[in-house]
């Protein structure tokens, strides 16, 4: 859980992936086309991924897929099913804003 966190807390945008996952290439897309430059950390080329993922999970309240999960200003945010209701809420943006993401 360190790790995750540490890699969280690099940018203002950190989603954690699957390299094989369609929705974790939807809620990158996403940030692609709201201009947020994210770090994006594909858990299955790195040796520690299935360790972080067990974590993220853990994190998650140990419901659904671990992946994609989406961290905004060091805080994690959810996966792609909190995200698209945040971005069609219209509250997605403003998130983005005050974490220093994304200049309107």
């Amino acid at each position: 859980m360190d790790r995750v966190m540490k890699l969280a807390s690099e940018r203002a945008v950190v989603v954690f992936t699957l390299s094989s996952c369609c929705m974790c290439h939807t809620v990158t897309k996403l940030m692609q086309d709201l201009s947020v430059n994210a770090l994006v950390h594909e858990l299955d080329s790195d040796p520690r991924g299935k360790e972080m993922e067990r974590a993220l999970l853990k994190m998650l309240g140990g419901r659904g897929p671990a992946v994609p999960a989406v961290f905004i200003g060091g805080k994690l945010v959810g996966g792609t099913n909190r995200v698209m209701s945040l971005h069609l809420d219209g509250e997605l943006v403003p998130m983005l804003m005050n974490a220093g993401a994304l200049w309107v």
